[in-house]
């Protein structure tokens, strides 16, 4: 596994250099700040109404089998939402201006059963320096189950993952909340690259958003309605919560259309900026609702490149990045629909499984 205390990128290009000239052009032509401002907040506040909403009636609402479904499958999706809308911006340092609120806003992740201490180091820092680079970006390491990039080793079982992954997707928050988390903290280590355990008040509010989100979860349900009916209906919660958050994720990187790097040496072949956009792959750039659920997330290439910019800019940015990778000869790439880059994804599924020829 590379060391990530030594791998680096090539030095920064004009090609960088250019992007963050035009992006700085719009924020000062536009008069407008970089963090969400007004837009991000009624985003916020409808996709958080959506999740209480759904909580409450499913909760208080007495409702019957069918209904009980379906509001199980909405708090799911809504719980995603606030994880694309909320807590992704906040945990980026995106959402306010001032450092403490957006303190304030990036403990949404502990509140819907993540580890904001965690998310940081394995998003911010693995993820989005060394993107799609084997051994340091977490994100495509996982485990014997999935081979997501070429240089992964091969199972025999792996000739399948295209079926069976979309069942792995649905129950990944259980091992996120119940494992990955806990094991993280104590090892000091995430796909084992290290990383400063928290200590202190990080500690504290790790255990105490963890005491949260298992009571709102799982005690005050079961308190108010001890029946076996219960598991199904988490289950049906946590499945929408799953399959969303896990395919969202994928759709930018884990397709045949990003490139894949498998460090020779200490240093890459590119300069970061470069690096970022020949891995990610936007889609449904044309779509107002999938940037609305997904917290912009459909325009990966921009949020990999200025991530500490909010969402709520995306949309205008994203043409002034595609010309500049246009001028500079850098290939960037984008799905249509989302549908799209499903099938895509699938595609590259099926493709890593299948054995070497």
């Amino acid at each position: 596994m590379p060391d990530i205390a030594r791998v680096t990128f090539q030095p920064a290009s004009p090609f960088h250099a250019d992007l963050k000239a035009r992006v700085d052009g719009y924020f000062a032509s536009t008069g407008r700040s970089s963090r969400g401002g007004w837009r991000l907040a009624v985003e916020s506040a409808a996709v958080i109404g959506w999740f209480l909403v759904s909580y409450l009636l499913l909760l208080l609402g007495h409702p019957n089998a069918w209904q009980a479904a379906a509001l199980a499958v909405s708090l799911g999706l809504a719980w995603a939402g606030i994880g694309f809308v909320v807590m992704h911006d906040a945990n980026h340092g995106s959402s306010a201006r001032r450092a403490g609120w957006n303190r304030i806003f990036a403990f949404s992740a502990d509140l819907i059963g993540g580890a904001g201490v965690v998310w940081r180091q394995k998003h911010n820092v693995l993820h989005h320096t060394y993107t799609n680079v084997l051994g340091l970006d977490s994100d495509i390491e996982s485990g014997t189950l999935l081979r997501l990039a070429p240089g992964q080793p091969r199972r025999r079982g792996h000739r399948f993952q295209h079926l069976y992954a979309w069942a792995l997707y649905l129950v990944f928050p259980l091992r996120w909340f119940l494992i990955d988390d806990f094991r993280d903290v104590l090892t000091g280590r995430i796909g084992g690259q290290p990383f400063q355990r928290p200590r202190g008040g990080a500690l504290v509010a790790f255990l105490f958003g963890k005491v949260l989100f298992f009571g709102w979860a799982v005690i005050l349900p079961l308190v108010l309605h001890p029946t076996p009916w219960f598991i199904p209906i988490a289950l049906l919660t946590i499945g929408a919560l799953g399959v969303t958050l896990a395919t969202v994720f994928q759709l930018a990187h884990a397709v045949g259309e990003a490139d894949f790097v498998e460090p020779a040496g200490e240093r890459l072949a590119t300069d970061w900026a470069t690096h970022q956009v020949t891995t990610t792959v936007d889609f449904a750039r044309g779509s107002r609702l999938a940037a609305w659920y997904l917290g912009g997330l459909n325009f990966q290439v921009v949020h990999h490149l200025f991530p500490k910019v909010s969402h709520v800019h995306y949309r205008a940015l994203a043409p002034l990045v595609e010309q500049a990778c246009r001028d500079h000869g850098v290939r960037y790439r984008s799905w249509p629909t989302v549908t799209a880059a499903l099938v895509a994804h699938f595609r590259w599924l099926a493709l890593m499984g299948q054995p070497a020829t």
